[in-house]
Order: structure tokens, then sequence, then C-alpha cells
């Protein structure tokens, strides 16, 4: 059985290009809605997983849920946008509806040597601190951490930009780095297959 990548879609315009990138990064996936049940990503036996983001808001009611079985399999996961922020709210972090929505470029900052961004960056601050081109949509941001995750990245608008539970291999942004405009999107996908996952 050839290692492959489950991308679960929750309703992202950008969730076909997340399937282009791991493909780009010579790995076989497959999108399937946000609802398939536990069994279905038991016997399709990915290597790891990836949330698409959506444009729901997690805190209202009856909104799109990851499967139980995306955090108990033991495979890393990477949540994008709405998948980072059901994953918050599913492993017990908070998600609140941002002061002013964000749409478009922003520079965020990587933070704590996280093997997602490791080696990445567009350029490095006079500190020395990598940063990274990214291109942000949403209105809803994570205000705290899931236990067991720290912050990987952020900005002054986002704090909480990227974050990571390394132990158990489970990684999320509120950027889309499936987009152009994520200059290095393309690196951290096959970061995330390859070396995260094993692909």
């Amino acid at each position: 059985m050839h290692k492959r990548i489950l991308i679960l879609d929750f309703g992202s315009q950008y969730t076909q290009l997340i399937a282009r990138r791991v493909r780009e990064a010579n790995v076989y996936c497959e999108l399937h809605p946000w609802d398939v049940d536990d069994d279905f990503i038991h016997s399709y036996r990915p290597a790891g997983i990836i949330l698409s983001g959506g444009p729901n808001s997690v805190y209202e009611q009856q909104t799109p849920k990851a499967p139980a079985a995306v955090f108990n399999l033991g495979v890393p996961v990477l949540g994008i946008c709405y998948g980072m922020q059901t994953m918050v709210a599913q492993l017990g972090g908070k998600v609140e509806n941002a002061a002013h929505r964000e749409f478009g470029y922003a520079e965020i900052r990587a933070r704590n040597h996280s093997m997602l961004f490791r080696d990445i960056q567009d350029r490095t601050n006079d500190e020395g601190h990598g940063l990274l081109d990214v291109w942000m949509s949403h209105g809803d941001k994570v205000t705290e951490l899931p236990p067991g995750f720290k912050v990987i990245g952020g900005n002054e608008s986002t704090p909480i930009a990227a974050m990571a539970d390394e132990e158990r291999g489970f990684y999320a942004v509120q950027f889309h780095p499936e987009v152009t405009h994520t200059l290095k999107g393309r690196d951290m996908f096959a970061r995330f297959v390859h070396d995260i996952c094993g692909c």
C-alpha cells in the first residue's frame, strides 16, 4: 500500500489547490467531504490528514467538525484556516470572532523552531527571526491554544497564526499555504507530506 494523504473538505474555495500542492510534491492524495465517518478514515489508512478551510464559524451551532478518528488515529494532521479552528475547538482551545476580518497579504514571524517551518522563510528581521509572506482570509481567530500546543507563528493582529503539538504531529495554520500568495506554501506542504508524514 502506497503512503497517501487524506484531505477533508470543509468547503473552502481553495480546497482543490491543497490537493494540487500535495500532488506537486509527488504524493498521492484524495479529497473527501468533512463528514466521512470514522470507519472510512480507518479503512483509508492515511499517512497524514489535512483539514481544509471553510466558510463557517466553529462557535456557531451545528458547524462542521472533524471526525473523532482524525485526532485518534495517531497520524500527523495539518489544519488550514477553518481546519485550524475546528482542531482548536475540538481539542480544548478557544476560537472567537476577530475584531476585524483579515483578508490578503500578511507577514508572520515563525517562532519556536517547529518542524513545519524549520529553514523555511522569506527573509529575516533585524533580530534574525524568520519571516513568512502569507495569504490570510478569516474572520475568526484562535485566542487560546488547546493543551499541548505551542505557537509557531504569529503577528500583531493574529498572535496565534500557526500552532503545533509536535508530540502528536498536529500542526495548524491560520493562513492559506495552498495559494501562490503564500510564497513558501509549496515548501510547507512538502515538509508536511515528506518529512512529517513520511510519504
